[in-house]
Parts: structure tokens; sequence; C-alpha cells
């Protein structure tokens, strides 16, 4: 599967120190750029960071993280996963992500979503009831800005532009833009309306479950006429040297974090028998290399997808721990991937 990626995801949590203490946001901002460092030198094609506004996370601006990465990695691409377009400026973000491409030559990514977390929006003055208007309207500009051309456009969720030029353009003339879809057929389609790569966020349930999304993708890539690029999927996991130690570590930690934010959605809180019916059936990759190979392998055949990302650092997973996740996930999960597909495609 010579053309199948693979990349790993970070909304920056903060982590147990090797004290025992949780980090603070500065020392948790410095962690991911370590395992960002590890990943590189270990050959994952992608780093991808987050973006919240909530006190259990450290990443609110992941393009300033992507750039202090960019400056100690040589070929990592470098993604936002998301980056929330609906609450922020597009011509800023161009601007932003432009930046980071000129800092890595070149491997700047950015995956455009409307926000699982709704704290940016009245953090930075935006209104709750014009969710989806924003969103549609922010990536239309988003689009023509990605043309590095003059840019003449209007809407009713910002000023309108006329010829207006903006700096820096890319070495390439091209940034790399992927819209990041949590299980909306509307975003689906309007990804394939702008040509623009498909992120699903997969975090419950069976993989097999998205397959109408990527064919639904397609389907509508064929009819605008745009480019039905290779699919990307993004789910959480944890990896460890066996099964148990991988699940009693992440699982406790896990399970303080899902009903934390359960909590404000309405959600019970999650059970032992729920997590472990997820690991083994559902769409959370947590156990040892093999274990999480072999279950990789199996979605990337059920959704034929181009690219998998393992959000990797899910609650406050010790340092140490995370760094041996990456490590595992780059010297052995990933090469087994290849070899389980591989061996499929051969059968």
């Amino acid at each position: 599967m010579p053309d199948l990626e693979f990349g790993l995801d970070t909304f920056g949590d903060l982590p147990e120190t090797a004290s025992g203490d949780l980090a603070t946001h500065p020392e948790a901002i410095r962690q991911v750029v370590a395992e960002a460092v590890l990943a590189d030198r270990l050959g994952v094609d992608v780093f991808a960071v987050g973006e919240h506004h909530r006190p259990e996370y450290a990443i609110s601006s992941p393009e300033t993280v992507l750039a202090g990465i960019a400056t100690q990695t040589e070929r990592i691409r470098l993604a936002s996963g998301v980056t929330v377009l609906s609450s922020d400026d597009p011509v800023r973000v161009f601007q932003r992500f432009a930046t980071v491409d000129a800092l890595s030559n070149g491997r700047a990514e950015v995956i455009l979503g409307r926000g699982s977390f709704t704290e940016s929006f009245p953090l930075f003055g935006y209104d709750l009831s014009d969710y989806d208007i924003l969103f549609e309207e922010k990536i239309d500009l988003f689009a023509q800005l990605l043309t590095e051309g003059p840019v003449t456009w209007s809407g009713t969720m910002r000023p309108a532009l006329r010829e207006a030029e903006v700096f820096p353009k890319t070495a390439s003339g091209h940034l790399s833009t992927w819209v990041g879809v949590g299980g909306s057929p509307q975003s689906v389609v309007r990804a394939a309306k702008y040509g623009f790569p498909l992120m699903l966020a997969i975090i419950g349930g069976a993989p097999a479950r998205f397959a109408p999304y990527t064919d639904l993708y397609r389907r509508a890539s064929e009819q605008f006429g745009t480019t039905a690029h290779p699919i990307g999927m993004h789910s959480p996991g944890f990896i460890a040297d066996t099964d148990e130690s991988a699940r009693e570590i992440f699982f406790p930690r896990y399970k303080v974090m899902r009903d934390r934010i359960g909590a404000l959605r309405g959600w019970p809180p999650v059970t032992r028998a729920e997590f472990d019916q997820e690991v083994e059936h559902g769409s959370m990759y947590v156990g040892s290399p093999t274990t999480v190979a072999r279950r990789m392998a199996d979605a990337i055949t059920a959704l034929g997808v181009g690219r998998f990302d393992l959000i990797y650092s899910a609650g406050t997973i010790p340092m140490a721990d995370r760094l041996r996740t990456v490590e595992l996930y780059g010297t052995e999960v990933i090469p087994m991937v290849r070899e389980l597909l591989a061996e499929r495609v051969a059968a």
C-alpha cells in the first residue's frame, strides 16, 4: 500500500509528569513539540494538533505550535486537526498557515472544521445561532484565498473584499487544505463541492458505519466535477507493550475526560464494559502494537481510506507513556499495518 499515509493527532491534553503532577499548559505544549520531533524521526507521515479553548487542553493556536515544530523537524507534514474556521477569520487563517508552510519548507496542512466544541464562539464574539452560515461563508472565502490571487468576495458574516491581495504567498502556490467532518452529510457534500480532501472524525461505533459517507463524497465529487481525493480518518487510541497495560493506563484517564465532556452534553458516565466493547469492536485503537495494527488494518479495509491518524493523547496519560505510544506507532504499528494490508491484497 505505497500511497497509504499515517498520522498522529493531539489536542495538547495535560499529561502527568514524572512526579505524578499534572503538567502546566506551557509544559504540555513543550511535550507536544517533543512528541512531534520523535514522530518525525521515526518516519510518521503527518503530525496534527487540534484547536480547543478548554482548561484540559493546552493548544488553542495550532499554527503557533506547528511553527515551533516546523523549525525542529525535517520531513513530517504539519496539520491542524481541526482549525475552527467558523470562529476565526479566513484571511488570518490563510496567512498563519502560509507562514507555517514557509517555516516548514512546504509541509503545512490546514484541516478546516465547524468545531465539535463551542467555546470559541462566545470567546470571539460569534453567535451560535449563526453556526451553519458562518462556516458556509467562510469556507467559500477560504477556497478563493487558496488561488493566491486577488480576491473579490462578499458575504453577511464578514466585511467584503475587493481585489484583495493576501500575503505571504506559499512557495508552491498551493496550501494543502482538508475538511474535517464528524458525521454530517451536508459537510461531506460541501467538501466535495470545493474539491477538498475529506477527513472523517470517527470516535465511536464500528468504522464501517461511515462507509456511506465515503461513498457520498465520491459520488458528490463526480457530480460537481471535482477531484475525489483519498479520504482520511482519525480515531482515538493508545499503544503500550501489552493489551492489558494499554487498557489499564488509558481507561481511568479517558473516563475522567469523557465523563466531564459527557456531563455537558447529557451523556451518562462511560462504563468499563462500554469501553472494552469499543476497544474490541468500535473505533478505539487501544492495545499492544499487534492488536492496534490489526484493528487499524480492518478499519482501513472497511472504508478504503488513504490516511489513518491516531489521536494518541486522550486524557492525562503520563508523558513517558505518550512518548512510548509515539515510538511504538512509528516503529511497530505502521510497518505491521502495511504488511497486513499487503497480505490481504496478495490473497
